[in-house]
């Protein structure tokens, strides 16, 4: 038996390698430079984990996710593999410390963002290390045709200096052709070997359904497909009311999202992981080293921002090899509410501009000044004072923090969160009762509609400037509805802090910066526009469609995803339902829940023959989601 295969059972307690991984582990113990592209579930930490337990020294990690990390660390420490991680908020002195311990104690893998490499001290540091590898994490961030580029990664390739003899190998789930030449020249690997592992997930059904009742659709989903699932949304609040109304439906059911504690994560997860609850609806906060085999199905109800994203929540289901199904749900509204998320927001230079000259302002900074201050920083607050969009000034910031601008010491989230937990005749009695909170109270109950049903972020400026009244005296509102147990009131006290990495030069710097922003946003137009083609696109095979899309040519259909089906399906068949179609909507609109329930066809059938009605042009549909005959 080989040494990494041993090392593979004794650590990991798996008795063979995955695809790929163990040629990619012979290439890094020979010494040579390494490309892997590994899709998601591929098993890629492995690749540098392990040779970096066979050799003397440190494996040095860079890697841009702060989660990515702690959860590879915790990991690996539960293995009793001595790992380190230097991410956000840790003190100089702190850091100090931890560089002594790789250097003197043992330890076997050092993880860090690349930002910490334009560190002076850090990389005087770093050079005197023993380190054996250099693995590159999220590898495409080096690209600015990356769907994440980061230009801190850019930086990366100085390493070959100090360690001319050590091997580099650059590890991502999702590169297209030209991502993955700009990883090998940016990154200077020397003749790498390069490694890839096809994206074609053959026992993945890609199913793209028009429906205008998304809940209605999922529960059929669901109740075909009773094993573990997962629904992906776009936002917290809608992870709390698709969780509640498929409880309603009998479906056992959690959520999960960036904005619960990591005890509430924690708790959530495992009920999941352990199959107490069949479901688990989610933002793109979930995901990062979740393996769980059996997954069935995964529904995602809004459109995604771009098909890397797509292609990784997707591929979470069905990696025990059993057929499983990536369904998106779409409707003729998705388009305007994913441009409105995705594109509007967007910050251009001339904000971005302004933006950065208001916050110096606001931390009082003179020009030429600021470096390595550190300033507490409430994101309402600052939008609030200079009328600026909350979303589009969170994007110019983690733009400036991407671009070392700027550090953010942690993820913005809300500071309070509060439901009424009294009925709202009560609350009106209440407010009879203390006509002096009842300007403030009024000002909640009209910004937070649905503040009686769900625990809300709320927004203490906002209420302050509606209410006309100060923060301190709605805080002192809020505080006596929460004795009189009128209220859940939760302050979480977690502002960020800002961090100025440059002296204060306005336009001057913005100017540096600003063709990466224009690259950028060019990009995740293009990158949407590969989405709206992938539901728009009526004659070609999903998988194809994908398979293309990452630099796959395949004339092969997959056989099972919503195009395929359809091409499956008889033309009596298909015909018989049109013609029924056509008879019902002669006599009036319908949708296409009206439409099934009526034909009793079911609904992948009605689906279908919807799809060929509107390609023929013999329907139109409305815009309250209702279809016609086209006059």
């Amino acid at each position: 038996m080989s040494e990494a295969l041993q090392i593979l059972k004794k650590y990991w307690k798996h008795d063979s390698f995955r695809s790929l991984q163990n040629e990619i582990i012979d290439s890094v113990l020979s010494g040579q430079d390494s490309f892997a592209l590994m899709p998601t579930g591929g098993g890629k930490s492995v690749c540098f984990q392990i040779p970096a337990m066979m050799n003397e020294g440190i494996c040095l990690v860079i890697s841009p996710l702060v989660a990515l990390m702690k959860d590879q660390v915790d990991n690996l420490q539960q293995r009793n593999i001595k790992a380190i991680a230097l991410t956000g908020g840790i003190r100089s002195d702190e850091m100090i410390d931890l560089l002594d311990n790789c250097q003197f104690g043992n330890y076997k893998f050092l993880y860090l963002s690349p930002e910490r490499l334009q560190s002076d001290w850090i990389m005087e540091r770093i050079k005197n290390l023993p380190i054996n590898l250099i693995a590159i994490d999220e590898a495409h961030c080096v690209s600015q045709w990356g769907h994440d580029f980061r230009p801190a990664y850019l930086k990366i390739s100085n390493l070959k200096t100090y360690f001319p003899k050590v091997p580099f190998l650059a590890l991502t789930a999702t590169a297209t052709p030209k991502v993955k030449e700009d990883i090998i020249n940016e990154l200077g690997l020397n003749k790498p070997q390069i490694f890839e592992k096809s994206f074609a997930r053959k026992n993945i059904a890609y199913m793209v359904f028009e429906a205008e009742d998304k809940l209605f659709r999922i529960e059929q989903i669901l109740r075909k497909n009773r094993n573990s699932s997962i629904i992906y949304v776009r936002n917290r609040k809608s992870c709390i009311e698709i969780s509640s109304q498929l409880q309603s439906l009998g479906f056992k059911s959690t959520y999960y999202h960036g904005g619960l504690t990591s005890k509430e994560k924690d708790k959530n997860m495992q009920a999941w992981m352990q199959d107490q609850v069949q479901v688990i609806v989610a933002t793109n906060a979930f995901g990062m080293g979740i393996d769980k085999a059996d997954v069935k199905t995964v529904i995602h109800i809004q459109l995604p921002e771009n098909l890397e994203n797509y292609y990784q929540e997707a591929g979470r289901c069905g990696r025990n090899g059993e057929k499983a199904f990536a369904v998106l749900l779409t409707s003729p509204s998705d388009i305007i509410q994913t441009e409105s998320q995705f594109i509007h927001v967007l910050p251009d230079k001339k904000f971005l501009n302004e933006m950065f000259v208001r916050l110096c302002n606001y931390f009082q900074i003179a020009y030429g000044e600021g470096i390595d201050e550190k300033f507490a920083f409430n994101l309402n607050h600052f939008c609030l004072k200079y009328k600026f969009p909350v979303l589009k000034t969170y994007n110019a910031m983690q733009f400036l923090d991407r671009q070392g601008i700027i550090t953010l010491s942690q993820q913005f989230s809300e500071k309070i969160t509060l439901q009424f937990i009294i009925p709202s005749k009560e609350v009106m009695r209440y407010m009879s009762l203390n006509p002096n909170d009842e300007e403030i109270i009024l000002a909640i109950l009209r910004t937070y509609p649905g503040i009686y049903d769900m625990e809300t972020a709320f927004n203490l400026p906002l209420i302050a400037k509606k209410s006309n009244h100060t923060e301190s005296q709605v805080e002192t509102v809020l505080n006596k509805l929460k004795e009189k147990q009128i209220i859940e009131y939760h302050s979480k006290n977690n502002d960020t802090s800002v961090i100025l990495n440059e002296i204060r030069e306005d336009e001057r710097t913005i100017s540096r910066v600003s063709k990466y922003l224009e690259n950028q946003n060019q990009l995740k137009k293009e990158k949407l526009k590969s989405v709206l083609d992938y539901i728009a696109e009526q004659k070609v095979c999903k998988s194809k469609l994908i398979l293309n899309y990452f630099g796959e040519k395949t004339n092969e259909h997959c056989g099972i995803c919503s195009y395929c089906i359809t091409k499956k399906g008889t033309t009596t068949d298909l015909s018989e339902i049109s013609k029924k179609i056509i008879g019902l909507l002669k006599m009036e609109e319908l949708n296409s829940r009206e439409i099934q329930n009526r034909t009793k066809n079911t609904a992948d059938d009605v689906i279908f023959a919807l799809q060929q009605l509107l390609e023929n042009e013999s329907i139109i549909v409305k815009s309250n989601n209702k279809y016609t005959l086209k006059r």
